[in-house]
């Protein structure tokens, strides 16, 4: 499939105590489109949009007939977020607006956090594999900052140990199917193969 030319200057990387030039590309949200569309709009009927206002997935109907996976104002992180939790969803589920799901804005009670929290797990640990597999930087969120700040600390902790589990147990016993063919393919779209690694995933990197 064809990519914008995004590459930047070689770059020296430390390699085993050597150095080893590796092309590293610029992190433009086309290319993960066009990766996203070239694996998934056939076999899915599926397509990655950017979107202009806030991020919604839309199922196939009379007036359009794929899926569209419209994420926030054209941003990569929106994007990465919304993809994994396309890669969750079931088949029913993506027969519906949204997945099915309601969004609750900030300042929810310590419960209804708990609720978002326990949703958000799974997206939020593949969204961090996905982000490493491209060399972005994972930012974790709970999307309540307006609670009671002890609260909010207190489940900010909790939250980014269990992202952190998830996370673990993904990349040791495998991702969902379309997470793990995405993840491949950013893995060698950036080049990032020798960097990938378990080693990435602990509590003091998000």
């Amino acid at each position: 499939m064809p990519m914008s030319n995004n590459s930047v200057p070689l770059h020296t990387l430390p390699l085993g105590g050597d150095s080893l030039a590796i092309p590293l590309r610029v992190l433009d949200v086309q290319d993960l489109i066009e990766l996203f569309d070239g694996l998934f709009a056939h076999s899915e009927n599926t397509r990655l949009i950017a979107g202009d206002d806030e991020p919604e997935y839309l199922p196939a109907n009379d007036e359009c007939s794929y899926h569209r996976l419209i994420f926030a104002h054209g941003f990569y992180a929106s994007a990465l977020h919304e993809i994994s939790h396309w890669c969750i969803a079931g088949k029913q589920r993506r027969l519906l607006v949204d997945f099915g799901y309601w969004y609750e804005p900030d300042g929810r009670s310590p419960e209804r956090q708990r609720e978002f929290e326990h949703v958000e797990v799974k997206p939020q640990a593949l969204e961090w594999i996905l982000s490493e597999a491209c060399g972005r930087k994972f930012y974790l969120s709970t999307d309540n900052l307006n609670g009671d700040p002890v609260a909010v600390a207190a489940g900010i902790a909790r939250f980014r140990a269990a992202v952190v589990k998830q996370a673990q147990n993904y990349l040791a016993n495998g991702l969902p199917m379309r997470a793990s063919v995405l993840k491949k393919a950013l893995l060698d779209y950036y080049q990032r193969h020798s960097q990938f690694g378990a080693h990435l995933f602990a509590p003091e990197r998000i």
